[in-house]
């Protein structure tokens, strides 16, 4: 099994274009992929503050509440109430996308796949349970809440720290929430 632990505390944050927050990327493919050639893009976003998602052509999204009084995104003219944490929003990254906040900054976990080049599984773990990545891609687990451990590996993971598996499998062991993130080509 291979394995890439990736540490919050090594993440840039890299503030929007249009000031209304910062994203920190926890991991993207291929390597060394920016925002415009990714295959696949993981990231935690802290939102200050409402408005325009940015539109990103032939692209499927995930996005999370994770810390926040939440939010209502406008997707195409259907609104979705995202006021529960950990509960994974699914969305096509090329529509028409507006957030209003409800009460507050939040912060959001977004995973966006190219369609045609991968796509993306995101459930959220609260219990001990087994983690494999898949033959034809990568499996990402990020600590939402608490901690989180692969158990036979020893790593330990602080809240927002990733591992990337490449091939096998663990058991992950959770104190909180982790997102686990299955990522196929």
């Amino acid at each position: 099994m291979a394995v890439e632990v990736l540490r919050a505390a090594d993440r840039a944050a890299v503030p929007w274009l249009n000031g209304g927050g910062v994203t920190r990327e926890v991991a993207a493919g291929p390597a060394g992929a920016g925002m415009t050639d990714f295959a696949w893009r993981v990231s935690l976003a802290d939102v200050a503050r409402g408005g325009p998602f940015s539109v990103f052509a032939d692209t499927d999204r995930v996005i999370t509440l994770v810390e926040g009084a939440g939010m209502t995104l406008t997707v195409a003219g259907a609104e979705q109430a995202l006021t529960e944490p950990f509960r994974p929003f699914a969305f096509p990254g090329d529509a028409d996308t507006d957030c209003r906040l409800e009460g507050g900054p939040v912060v959001d976990f977004n995973v966006m796949t190219r369609r045609g080049r991968a796509s993306a599984q995101v459930e959220i773990a609260d219990a001990p349970r087994p983690v494999r990545a898949p033959e034809d891609g990568v499996l990402l687990v990020v600590c939402l809440a608490g901690t989180a451990a692969l158990a036979s590996a020893g790593y330990d993971l602080d809240r927002y720290d990733a591992v990337l598996l490449h091939h096998g499998g663990d058991l992950l062991q959770v104190d909180g929430a982790a997102a686990v993130v299955t990522i196929r080509r």
